[in-house]
């Protein structure tokens, strides 16, 4: 875990030299819109400093831009790893590990058929809500990539069963809907420690997404710093009024550094633009100063 330091807005302290990070990314390796490759290229035209390809459950993306990286640019090895928390889905976002690590590449592979297993079975659910075909759908639409309900929605689409994919999570692949389904994801601990025997940094994505009440939500920050995480995502898309300083005191209650990103998909009004300004980030408790 990172040292605990004071951080007071923009008073004593606040870092001097003024980074533009992104550790939160997504590209069509999993469920984003962009190649790995137009990514990266767009990320070093926008200025963006220090950057991290983080899909769900899969390194492809990483791997297949790691040896191209422009200059100016530096490249983290990234992946949002899905887990497990009383009951949960959570998501950890691994940055700086060894993507060769025997243990690590283990641990994708059990995702990845854990993965497919519950595309299987969202395939079977729609078939029975008279959509055949579901599975060969969303796999020809997501080409290869970590499939995902994205994929399955695009697809419902595509084939005239919805007017749009918000339509399709609504009516059949969102939380409590035919599509949802639970899937026996590795534990907290286990994913924290999957990316720190591989030499990684272990970050709590987005923790204020996942709707808990404030007890619950100390609870996972404990559960989290105790299994030996080391930050918090203190900036995830667009922010919230408050969102900050909560997640602030969070991170301070457990002596936890903070991360930063846009969770970026793909291009629309409602999301955030790629690269975080760190300028109001005092210096000691930013990741990147690990990596």
């Amino acid at each position: 875990m990172i040292p605990q330091q004071e951080h007071h807005g923009t008073g004593p302290g606040r870092s001097v030299e003024t980074l533009v990070i992104d550790f939160h990314t997504h590209s069509s390796a999993s469920d984003g819109a962009i190649s790995p490759e137009d990514l990266i290229a767009r990320v070093a035209r926008e200025g963006i400093q220090h950057f991290a390809l983080t899909d769900h459950d899969t390194i492809n993306g990483y791997l297949a831009v790691r040896d191209q990286v422009p200059p100016g640019l530096t490249l983290v090895s990234g992946v949002e790893l899905s887990c497990q928390w009383a009951r949960m889905g959570i998501h950890i976002v691994g940055l700086g590990f060894d993507p060769e690590a025997e243990n690590f590449v283990r641990h994708l592979g059990e995702l990845d058929a854990a993965r497919l297993d519950r595309a299987e079975q969202i395939a079977e659910r729609l078939a029975k809500s008279g959509m055949p075909g579901a599975l060969a759908g969303a796999q020809s639409v997501a080409r290869g990539a970590q499939i995902g309900r994205p994929h399955f929605a695009r697809w419902m689409v595509l084939a005239g069963y919805v007017d749009s994919e918000e339509m399709a999570f609504k009516r059949f692949l969102g939380r409590g809907k035919p599509g949802d389904i639970s899937v026996l994801w590795p534990s907290l601990e286990v994913t924290v420690r999957a990316i720190k025997d591989a030499g990684g940094v272990a970050v709590l994505a987005h923790p204020l997404d996942y709707k808990m009440t404030a007890t619950k939500l100390r609870a996972l920050v404990a559960a989290f710093a105790e299994a030996g995480g080391d930050a918090v995502e203190l900036i995830n898309g667009k922010p919230k009024p408050g969102d900050i300083a909560i997640l602030w005191r969070l991170a301070d209650a457990h002596h936890l550094g903070v991360s930063v990103g846009s969770d970026f998909h793909r291009d629309t009004p409602y999301g955030a633009a790629l690269g975080v300004n760190t300028a109001e980030i005092p210096p000691g408790r930013g990741v990147w100063e690990r990596l």
